[in-house]
């Protein structure tokens, strides 16, 4: 069994957001699946996508100052800076972390850490709305 949607994020700050009830709630219903998998892919080259931590936020605002640090804005050999200083680190910063996660699914339930979530990671000062594709495969309850 597979399925297919596309669905967008509303807007997000800078950032790195948990995105994991957004995501279950774009899906299509996973709990008559006994084992599979969900990939879940950002069409977008500023904006990325993570698992980490989901209880604690100070993570995300510790995420978010790392990488400013990691990939500084402005490095006086950047050349694409069309959109902005923020513009080239988004690109690295994506390439870095990726577009796509896979989560498996057990017994209906995405089979995450009990402190595990899905993050939206916003590389650009004024995004848009993002893109998202989740592909579900897998096996049903016999």
């Amino acid at each position: 069994m597979w399925q297919q949607t596309e669905f967008r994020l509303a807007p997000k700050r800078r950032g790195f957001h948990l995105i994991t009830r957004e995501v279950m709630d774009a899906l299509p219903p996973i709990d008559h699946l006994r084992c599979g998998l969900l990939h879940l892919f950002v069409q977008h080259t500023s904006a990325s996508l993570t698992i980490n931590e989901n209880a604690d936020p100070t993570v995300r605002g510790d995420l978010e100052r790392h990488f400013n640090e990691f990939v500084p804005e402005r490095a006086p050999y950047y050349e694409h800076d069309y959109e902005g200083d923020d513009d080239m680190p988004a690109h690295i910063k994506c390439s870095i972390l990726g577009a796509s996660v896979t989560v498996p699914i057990t017994d209906g339930q995405l089979n995450l850490g009990t402190w595990q979530g899905l993050y939206l990671c916003e590389h650009r000062n004024r995004a848009g709305s993002r893109s998202l594709v989740a592909t579900v495969q897998g096996e049903p309850h016999q």
